[in-house]
């Protein structure tokens, strides 16, 4: 890893003997030595003089369950062209064979931590990050693995030469029965995008897979890890759901995002998966709270950082947020559906301000229009646009959309042209750094 562009060339020498290029070839001289002193003497690894005191990067690995998806796991970091990191397996208690697993592996990078008691999946990160000592920190659930052996290296140039970055991610190869099934959140280039710009973006909805991407200590240091007892509204929530999005949002009112095009990291799809579990098996009403409460965190503190053009953006979110739900949005095999009683309700818990209120409630009652329209309930969306127009007269989208919807099909397929035009020709809302 010694070529132009490596985020560690001064150290290229030292570096390259620290790693084996493909998983499963024979461990380097250096390598071995370093392996020999820590069998023989545990707190080597803890001396200034082992090179392993200092990683660069963490990898935390949550194990729950998941043993069986272990080996794969480490394996895609063991075979990494870049070979300074520290790759911590937080095993929560799992009750199947991830210690054996996890002992197996003969390298002093890899260490296994048991908890002594469960401490459930946002703790279990949180402890995760608390231990690590990375430069970096890259959490990377069990049952998922780097797709490309130079992931890791690609994702350092970046980071490395863009001190402004917070977090950096890719797309992600769904995996489905061992197969590769599609790539998902696929963009065309490598971009540098404005923190406050991408805080607009992820407030349409969260784009980024959580094993892609690996974070800048300094986002948890000054911004925080992930919040464990959130309460908004009066309402205590499951943050399982949403914790990453809402990270993904608060780091990015402070650093810029990183994204790389080419899809490095597989995303695995299983029974046992933590998204399938939630979706399947637990009340979908905790997801709906989470999607409302994030917009409405992330505007709290955007109002603390005095950052009005994003405050501005999270009411926009807010008001999707709301018409998505109104809807009825599809969580993977169900469906979510709020009455207008509950955002009512909702609304008036989470802001005071009558004149909030109202913009809100417009924009909402637009948003249901909008997901209708594609259903086809005409008559539905005549009648929200109307009411979100009872709400606030001003939007002069939504006489735009009430027009169109007038001329009947001529105005529909009008309206489609538009659309089609806004996404192909428009400038996106992200704004790339040169």
């Amino acid at each position: 890893s010694g070529r132009k562009g490596c985020p560690c060339r001064a150290h290229a020498e030292s570096i390259r003997y620290l790693y084996t290029p493909t998983y499963g070839t024979a461990t380097s001289t250096r390598l071995q030595d370093l392996m020999i002193r820590a069998t023989a003497n545990p707190s080597y690894l803890n001396r200034a003089e082992c090179p392993m005191q200092n990683p660069t990067v963490s990898f935390v690995v949550p194990c729950y369950k998941l043993g069986h998806f272990l080996a794969e796991c480490v394996g895609s970091v063991l075979s990494q062209t870049y070979g300074d990191w520290e790759l911590l397996i937080m095993d929560d208690c799992s009750p199947d064979h991830t210690a054996e697993v996890a002992k197996s592996f003969q390298d002093p990078r890899v260490k296994h931590i048991r908890n002594e008691q469960n401490l459930g999946l946002v703790n279990n990160f949180n402890k995760g990050i608390g231990l690590s000592r990375g430069k970096y920190v890259w959490i990377i659930s069990a049952d998922d693995y780097l797709r490309r052996p130079y992931t890791l290296e690609r994702y350092l140039e970046l980071m490395e030469k863009h001190p402004r970055v917070g977090y950096t991610y890719c797309p992600a190869a769904k995996v489905e029965n061992g197969q590769e099934t599609e790539i998902q959140f696929s963009d065309g280039k490598n971009l540098i995008i404005r923190g406050h710009d991408f805080v607009k973006r992820l407030l349409e909805g969260n784009l980024i897979l959580a094993p892609t991407a690996i974070v800048r200590r300094e986002c948890y240091e000054q911004m925080g890890v992930f919040p464990t007892a959130p309460v908004w509204a009066g309402e205590q929530l499951d943050f399982n759901w949403a914790q990453d999005w809402y990270l993904w949002c608060l780091f990015a009112l402070s650093f810029d995002v990183g994204y790389l095009a080419e899809p490095m990291v597989c995303y695995r799809l299983h029974d046992l998966s933590f998204t399938s579990t939630l979706t399947q098996h637990e009340s979908i009403r905790r997801c709906v709270a989470a999607d409302i409460a994030v917009p409405w965190m992330i505007k709290q503190k955007a109002d603390e950082f005095g950052l009005r053009k994003v405050s501005r953006y999270c009411l926009y979110g807010i008001a999707k947020a709301y018409g998505a739900h109104l809807a009825s949005k599809q969580y993977r095999s169900s469906t979510s559906t709020m009455t207008l009683e509950e955002f009512e309700d909702s609304l008036c818990r989470s802001t005071k301000s009558d004149p909030e209120r109202n913009w809100i409630r417009a924009r909402a009652y637009e948003a249901m229009g909008d997901a209708l329209f594609w259903r086809g309930d005409l008559a539905a969306v005549r009648a929200l646009y109307a009411r979100a127009l009872q709400s606030d007269w001003r939007i002069l989208e939504v006489w735009a959309k009430l027009l169109l919807l007038l001329l009947g099909p001529v105005g529909r397929y009008l309206r489609r042209l538009v659309i089609r035009f806004r996404e192909k020709v428009m400038a996106p809302v992200v704004r790339v750094i040169g």
